[in-house]
């Protein structure tokens, strides 16, 4: 099935000349991870990209594990619901999530159409946000086989440090507490992942985390094969000219990603 990391899935596209990604893996929706030119631009107005007259749904992000449908979602103003996912229930919704360093997850279901936008940093993927996505669409009644998963540009693991603390609960979100009695014996247990999702670190109780490959590995337990997931060969920390990176400027900067259900 390849690479899930394969680079000839991903192509740019540009807008008013301004460019942003697709993967294959979703070309049956209208989707797209937006890059900084697009900034300081808001889903209302990069859905008319895909459609000039459909919603576009999204939430006040909160680095939790809630995925919310559109029709459960309030809003007054610029109070949105706080959650950190969206799931289609319709067709014609475009939903939306907001990363600058976190992983932006797009999701459909090749049957129903339906799909999901979610914004899964360390937090969210230590409480598994993508599988409580997986949950919805499953309650809908989607089935495994028919899902698809793209992770979008996001920090790569060899330049994210992160505390030995954040990688336990990396490993407790893969089930792994049950191989290791203490800290050392998780770090030992993540390390012997296939692709292990950490790498070591100069600095004391420090190591590198790859946050997309935890996500990987989520999904992979759930029973999604390779052949569903597609992982962006890109970083936002390593690519200034495309992507904004909070660790990189430490600046409250945004790129969206968004997909609308058919």
């Amino acid at each position: 099935m390849g690479t899930v990391t394969a680079a000839d899935q991903w192509h740019w596209q540009a807008w008013e000349g301004r460019p942003y990604l697709t993967c294959e893996l979703l070309e049956p929706w209208h989707h797209g991870f937006f890059t900084q030119a697009f900034a300081p631009e808001l889903p209302e107005n990069l859905v008319k990209i895909f459609h000039p007259e459909i919603p576009a749904y999204r939430v006040k992000q909160v680095h939790g594990n809630t995925v919310l449908t559109p029709h459960e979602i309030n809003w007054e103003g610029e109070h949105f619901s706080p959650a950190d996912g969206i799931v289609s229930t319709a067709s014609q919704q475009a939903v939306f999530v907001a990363t600058a360093d976190c992983t932006p997850a797009l999701i459909g279901d090749r049957r129903t159409g339906q799909v999901a936008a979610i914004h899964a940093g360390w937090r969210g993927t230590a409480k598994r946000i993508i599988p409580e996505a997986i949950q919805k669409f499953l309650d809908a009644g989607s089935e495994i086989k028919d899902l698809l998963v793209a992770l979008g540009p996001a920090i790569s693991g060899e330049v994210y440090q992160v505390s030995t603390d954040v990688a336990v609960e990396m490993g407790v979100s893969l089930g792994l507490q049950d191989l290791a009695d203490d800290l050392d014996g998780m770090l030992l247990a993540l390390e012997n992942l296939l692709d292990s999702p950490i790498l070591p670190d100069d600095e004391h109780e420090k190591v590198r985390l790859d946050v997309r490959r935890v996500n990987q590995l989520q999904l992979e337990q759930l029973g999604l094969d390779l052949g569903q997931m597609a992982i962006a060969p890109h970083c936002t920390y390593q690519q200034p000219e495309h992507f904004f990176s909070y660790r990189r400027s430490n600046q409250k900067n945004v790129q969206w990603s968004g997909i609308v259900s058919r």
